[in-house]
């Protein structure tokens, strides 16, 4: 979803106004909830693989019909034996830890530690110091056994001093519009699907073709990385209404950090857009693959006792280690992952915190597990800033979900506005205001950490770009150019994103929510409370990360293999005959705010290999097995 970002804190999100979505016009009184959080402090040590280049190269022949490990995926032990750490190595990390009242637990592959205690026990077990690396950012250095630190990539939540909460703001693109389109929820549930659903995305971009095959995801487990919480019964509902499965048994929530009872303290504090945000996930996994179950691992930490990097790692890295989840989406990120957020006092550098992940995604892979991740709402942006940043949420092991527009025709404050075709999301069009502002567009451009992938190298339109400054930043948002510049150059990195659906909220899909919706009176200093029951119409790359996901779960349900690390699959495919992907290469009406196609290229930083013809996907998939 689309907006401005959220902290996510004790009293994240309280107040949050959804306009005529109140279905209570008594306000009762409202009292906080007191519940005492726990001392723990969660942290994780990465180690460095028995061979990184070794676990590289297996990470790309699962997915290489040459390859004698051809879809020979391995299974935790096998990844432990191949690629992780010696029992005894993890022995004299535990050992060395609890001499500090700490515990340590390994996560099965053997490539990463979980360490847990108080913030003071584990300052004293990595002798952390604070030390100051500019004008105003600090570095925690730490230090431990060189027996040990020579197999750590990187150290994530350990402190000197308590992270500061401001630096703490989470997720990738949350918001709840100030006045959101309410969808007809009078339609009969096929209709509304059409409008507003699954079956929206699955008639666009021909996954009703595998659906009318008997496949819709049986058999298969979607797992969902979330740093909000969210409710059951809001999911069921939704999953009624657009006439899918609504079993509650589907859906599973797997706690990373605290348990339940802080997402339910989070939930009574008033609707938030991560919730919002986690609720959508779930919603759109679930109907596009109707037989699939989700599994919903929930990221929390009352008042960021844990940091948010630590959170964030913990969750992803306790789905991959539990290995029942073939494909793996999130929409959230903490956005102190930019270079001007990067966590004030952090004991990992981000280029380390980067080279963590890629280890973690390429054990995702060698498990045959498919990761997606949406790319973000505001174009090159990774949030509504001046600068480019993106930084080590790109990581080449995980697929980037841009977005598009469909073709509408609408009045939109008195103005006809008409897109004719499929397009790349940037939204400079339906609104044009002459005071600054904030505009939505598909996330893409190039990576500041990690360099061009292997599987990008080559094809037509990576590391070029045609690009138009339609914005300029003033104090406040942007304004829109009268005569934009045209630009074309050369650049370095990955490339991003790699495909691309609709995200347009102009074109977009509905979303229900419930909860309290609090309001803060000053003169009798007070809270009170308007239960509400919302639906809207919402659009973002968070709906399209969940929705690939989910037709990767569609695919995976006809298949013997999983497909597994998709990337250098699908950059094939795009240049081969009858490709999978419709490219969206015009140069002109078709921006992602900044970058737009590059005419005759297979790739452009606005959409990717473009849209996906699924049917095709799948029987692409299948003459690889077939030839092998």
């Amino acid at each position: 979803m689309r907006g401005n970002r959220i902290t996510l804190g004790l009293l994240s999100g309280i107040i949050v106004l959804l306009g005529s979505s109140t279905i209570s016009s008594k306000a009762a009184s409202f009292k906080l909830p007191s519940v005492k959080g726990s001392n723990t402090v969660v942290a994780n040590i990465a180690f460095k693989p028995q061979s990184e280049s070794q676990l590289t190269d297996y990470t790309y022949d699962t997915v290489d019909p040459t390859s004698s490990n051809f879809h020979k995926y391995l299974t935790l032990d096998q990844v432990a034996d191949k690629f992780g750490r010696s029992q005894s190595e993890i022995s004299d990390f535990s050992n060395y830890l609890a001499k500090y009242h700490l515990k340590s637990a390994v996560y099965p592959g053997n490539l990463a530690l979980k360490v847990w205690g108080s913030r003071a026990n584990l300052i004293k077990a990595f002798d952390a110091k604070s030390t100051k690396i500019g004008s105003k950012q600090y570095r925690t250095k730490i230090k431990f056994p060189a027996k040990l630190s020579d197999k750590v990539i990187s150290v994530i939540g350990v402190y000197a001093k308590k992270p500061k909460t401001k630096k703490t703001k989470s997720s990738l693109n949350p918001s709840i519009p100030k006045a959101p389109t309410s969808p007809n929820t009078d339609l009969s549930k096929t209709s509304f699907s059409k409008k507003y659903g699954a079956l929206k995305f699955a008639d666009r971009y021909q996954l009703n073709n595998l659906y009318a095959k008997g496949l819709t995801g049986q058999g298969q487990r979607i797992g969902i990385i979330t740093l909000s919480d969210f409710k059951k019964d809001d999911v069921l509902t939704y999953l009624d209404q657009v006439g899918v499965n609504d079993n509650p048994n589907r859906i599973n929530k797997i706690y990373t950090v605290d348990g339940h009872k802080t997402g339910d303290l989070m939930l009574t504090l008033g609707v938030s857009a991560p919730q919002m945000e986690a609720t959508l996930d779930v919603n759109q996994s679930a109907s596009v693959a109707p037989d699939a179950n989700i599994d919903a691992y929930v990221g929390l930490s009352l008042d960021q006792k844990t940091s948010s990097t630590s959170t964030y790692y913990t969750t992803f890295m306790k789905a991959i280690s539990d290995n029942r989840d073939k494909q793996l989406t999130t929409s959230f990120g903490p956005n102190v992952e930019l270079p001007s957020n990067w966590e004030q006092n952090s004991s990992s550098s981000m280029s380390d915190y980067s080279d963590a992940f890629n280890v973690m995604l390429e054990q995702a892979a060698v498990q045959g597990i498919t990761v997606f991740k949406a790319s973000g709402d505001y174009g090159p942006r990774e949030l509504a800033m001046k600068d480019f940043n993106h930084v080590f949420s790109t990581s080449p092991y995980q697929v980037i979900t841009g977005g598009t527009t469909l073709p509408y025709t609408k009045i939109i404050d008195g103005k006809l506005v008409t897109v004719n075709k499929e397009r790349a999301w940037g939204d400079t069009y339906s609104k044009p205001e002459s005071k600054p502002s904030i505009y939505a567009g598909s996330g893409g451009g190039f990576s500041l950490l990690n360099p061009t992938p292997r599987y990008q190298l080559g094809v037509p339109g990576v590391n070029t770009f045609r690009a138009i400054e339609l914005l300029k930043y003033v104090k406040g948002g942007f304004l829109i150019q009268k005569n934009p510049r045209i630009i074309t150059g050369t650049a370095g990195g990955r490339n991003l994103p790699d495909v691309s659906a609709n995200a347009d909220n102009l074109t977009g899909y509905a979303t229900y929510v419930s909860g309290n919706n609090l309001s803060y009176d000053k003169k009798t200093k007070k809270l009170t409370n308007h239960p509400i029951k919302s639906w809207s119409v919402n659009g973002g790359t968070s709906f399209v990360a969940p929705q690939m996901a989910a037709a990767n779960a569609v695919m995976n349900s006809g298949r013997d293999t999983p497909l597994g690390f998709w990337n250098p699959q699908i950059y094939k495919f795009a240049a081969e005959t009858d490709s999978p992907f419709t490219v969206l290469d015009d140069a002109d009406n078709n921006n992602n705010l900044y970058y737009t196609g590059q005419p005759g290229k297979l790739y452009n930083q606005a959409t990717g290999l473009g849209t996906i013809n699924f049917d095709k996907l799948y029987n692409k998939f299948g003459s690889e097995n077939s030839s092998n």
